[in-house]
């Protein structure tokens, strides 16, 4: 049995192909894994807030000196935290959205990259401390960023999975439905991309 944590960025609903695919991955790691228990955590039906002077004053500063609002956010922090630490596997829907993450993707890494919880420094500089996790991306797009000249273009997946690492957590595995929006293309990239789910 598994805890998994599905983390969903699309602001669509029934016509987002991330969830779609998202969704038939979380399928096949229950599969795998029968019993396992799934939380989501859909990032736009509990918006976080973008970051803010008073959310980088309450992390970089001592608990005890927090003002009732500063532990207000520090709780929440620490609570989005908490679902990473807790969880063995980790299922990102990422859309394309302008080359890069949704905002509401890039708020919430905002919120989970502090030093001490996700990561620390020493003097080897930064190390991750959500090692041992799995990690699942499924990226949707309208063009293609996995090959070919507009790869250099691709500021979605690589940051995931920069994000992660620093994290500590480097086992990643990227599913693709790409070229959604192209004639040819688009009326089987994402059924293609869910027959690709493999769980290892």
């Amino acid at each position: 049995m598994k805890q998994i944590l599905h983390i969903i960025s699309s602001p669509r609903t029934e016509v987002s192909a991330s969830r779609k695919l998202g969704n038939s991955v979380i399928e096949k790691i229950q599969e795998k894994y029968p019993g396992s228990i799934v939380k989501e955590r859909d990032l736009t039906k509990n918006l976080i807030p973008l970051l803010e002077e008073i959310h980088i004053n309450t992390f970089f500063s001592p608990a005890e000196s927090h003002s009732p609002e500063q532990q207000l956010i520090n709780t929440y922090s620490e609570n989005l935290i908490s679902e990473l630490q807790e969880s063995d596997i980790i299922v990102i829907d990422s859309p394309m959205y302008n080359f890069s993450v949704p905002a509401t993707l890039r708020a919430y890494f905002d919120f989970t990259s502090r030093a001490g919880y996700t990561f620390k420094y020493d003097e080897n500089g930064p190390q991750g401390l959500l090692n041992d996790k799995k990690l699942y991306i499924a990226f949707t797009s309208g063009n293609i960023y996995s090959e070919g000249p507009y790869q250099v273009y691709d500021s979605n997946v690589p940051y995931i999975k920069n994000v992660f690492g620093f994290y500590g957590v480097k086992d990643v595995s990227v599913f693709r439905a790409e070229g959604l929006a192209i004639p040819g293309i688009m009326e089987s990239s994402l059924q293609k991309a869910i027959e690709s789910i493999v769980i290892d």
